[in-house]
């Protein structure tokens, strides 16, 4: 069968999320079959480097022998059985690993299958938490502009919009808003309203050092720190959502790290990356003080009424056990450190001021280069992008923003190569709408 064939029988029976199926194949998608290393193989045999790490979840690379072992040694155990009221070894041991290395104090975690519902069970916890303390009167969220927090309902109501949320509008719950990192003086403006509406606020919601679906806007450890701070005076709740920078994107192992050991997350939100794309799972980890707020009598008010069927799913947690070991046994951080400075002067040498770019924003292997279309150029982030796949390299945008963000194994050669291919993708399509 040819590619065009297997694109036929897909918009047949396939709905793509975030995609128009009236031009999906007009669009010329590409068709994976398989992926070796960094690679993604189309059914073709077509080859393409997985410049956006198969959407921000791939790590360490496909088929990584050490992570398919875990799989196929879980496999030879048990793939799942329910966590609701019983446990399993396999999610006991993923949730010692990760207790024992995230920034968050006496660290307790619920355990679900995708980011934005790690993000909703962030928010029911912190919600339920101030009722069962007796503070019912708390009930706002403090959110930042330009945030993008997931498309379950709830993850919508603490996004700031985009991506045709204008619909659901009626369905969201109000929130208090205040700027975010395109603002230079966002960290200000959060104090600002920590301390105004600290009564009555359940928690600060923030995606730490990079909001990424907003263009990979970044900010200062500096300025996290001192929200981070702000919220542990006045006692309000602080609920990171790391989905996207978490397991080593920024350069370090969680990105609330950025801005010191005192500044300790009541909440953080954990997908993509957690089993190094390898399975859908996510985790909502909570601090002690929290957790024992629900302490109370059996199925009495207090309890969490709160679970998935799938959650903490034995063959997602063998491998992200193994993967969070990876991690520390290749010394990744180190690599992504070294890459990421790479990264950071391929890009200013190769695109900073080139004809077409706007700006280039980046924070350790996550990097966004927004375009500058000219008044004739429509929808110019996907057609660069589309360029780039026709020359090997896998991108997708973000509007105008085109998304840069690798596996952590990426070499400095693959670096120099993504650079280069986007620049000269770039410059082709601009040179097709000038004529």
């Amino acid at each position: 069968m040819t590619a065009a064939d297997w694109v036929a029988r897909d918009s047949a029976v396939v709905w793509h999320g975030f995609t128009q199926m009236a031009s999906y194949v007009d669009s010329a998608p590409i068709v994976i079959e398989r992926g070796e290393g960094r690679e993604l193989i189309d059914v073709d045999g077509n080859r393409y480097f997985d410049a956006i790490s198969s959407l921000w979840v791939t790590t360490l690379g496909h088929r990584v022998p050490e992570l398919d072992a875990a799989v196929i040694d879980q496999l030879g155990r048990i793939a799942h059985s329910t966590l609701l009221g019983n446990g399993n070894r396999a999610t006991i041991e993923l949730a010692e690993a990760l207790a024992a290395v995230v920034p968050v104090d006496d660290a307790h975690i619920l355990f679900a299958s995708d980011g934005a519902v790690s993000v909703e069970q962030a928010a029911k916890i912190a919600f339920q938490y101030w009722v069962n303390r007796g503070e019912a009167e708390r009930r706002h969220f403090l959110a930042l502009g330009d945030a993008y927090h997931g498309d379950t309902m709830g993850a919508l109501s603490l996004g700031d919009g985009g991506f045709g949320t204008k619909l659901f509008d009626p369905l969201r719950f109000p929130v208090v808003r205040t700027p975010g990192y395109a603002v230079s003086d966002w960290a200000d403006k959060a104090v600002s309203a920590i301390e105004c509406h600290a009564d009555e606020l359940v928690a600060l919601v923030i995606e730490p050092m990079v909001q990424g679906a907003s263009g990979m806007l970044v900010s200062e450890p500096s300025d996290l720190a001192r929200v981070g701070e702000a919220c542990r005076d006045s006692g309000v709740l602080l609920i990171c959502d790391e989905v996207a920078t978490g397991f080593g994107r920024t350069g370090k192992l969680f990105a609330s790290e950025w801005a010191g050991p005192a500044f300790r997350p009541d909440l953080i939100c954990l997908g993509k990356g957690i089993t190094g794309g390898y399975l859908p799972l996510s985790a909502t980890v909570v601090s002690g003080p929290v957790f024992d707020a629900f302490d109370g009598a059996d199925l009495g008010p207090k309890t969490l009424y709160h679970g998935h069927s799938y959650g903490g799913n034995a063959l997602g947690c063998a491998v992200a056990r193994r993967h969070l070991e990876l991690l520390d046994e290749w010394k990744v951080l180190d690599h992504v450190g070294e890459v990421g400075d790479h990264l950071a002067s391929r890009l200013d040498d190769t695109l900073v001021g080139r004809p077409g770019v706007a700006a280039v924003r980046r924070r350790g292997l996550m990097a966004g280069v927004e375009l500058a279309p000219p008044a004739r150029s429509v929808r110019l982030g996907r057609r660069v992008c589309a360029e780039a796949v026709r020359n090997g390299v896998f991108l997708r945008p973000l509007g105008d923003v085109v998304v840069l963000m690798p596996p952590l194994t990426t070499t400095t050669d693959e670096i120099r190569r993504i650079v280069d291919v986007l620049a000269e993708a770039i410059d082709t399509v601009l040179l097709w709408d000038s004529r």
